[in-house]
């Protein structure tokens, strides 16, 4: 397996409901290292640059809205396969649909509140991870 990084969100549903310990711990249990993170207040022109590939779909003001709500939690995450092994982690979108023992069946609300983002994809990430930390800022 290649080591990877991924970068994860915790979003401001989880961080109002003091979820950013729990999900940091369900992260390492996972065997994922945190190699770099801070918490930020997005403006809304940082969420609508971050969400931009979105722009077209209908959901995204209401998107931008709420991760412009509250402090969010921005992590690089590092280990073997790890934007997969995030992917499973986090669970399905709707936590509803996810998989017992993953952080949206854990922390999740609905669609809109899912707790965390994640990347998708190797070049997603990298990309991703560049836009909230320059490259010295990840260990």
């Amino acid at each position: 397996m290649a080591t990877e990084r991924t970068l994860s969100i915790v979003k401001p549903d989880a961080v109002e409901k003091h979820r950013i310990g729990a999900i940091v711990k369900m992260i390492e249990d996972a065997g994922l290292v945190v190699k770099a993170m801070r918490m930020v207040h997005l403006s809304r022109p940082v969420a609508e640059g971050f969400y931009a590939v979105h722009k077209a779909r209908p959901f995204f003001g209401e998107l931008v809205e709420f991760m412009t709500r509250g402090p969010v939690v921005v992590m690089a995450l590092e280990g073997d396969n790890a934007i997969q092994k995030y992917r499973d982690l986090m669970g399905a979108t709707d936590p509803a649909k996810a998989a017992e023992n993953t952080i949206r069946k854990a922390h999740g609300a609905n669609v809109g509140e899912n707790a965390v983002h994640g990347s998708d994809a190797a070049e997603t990430a990298k990309n991703e991870i560049a836009y909230f930390f320059p490259g010295h800022e990840v260990f």
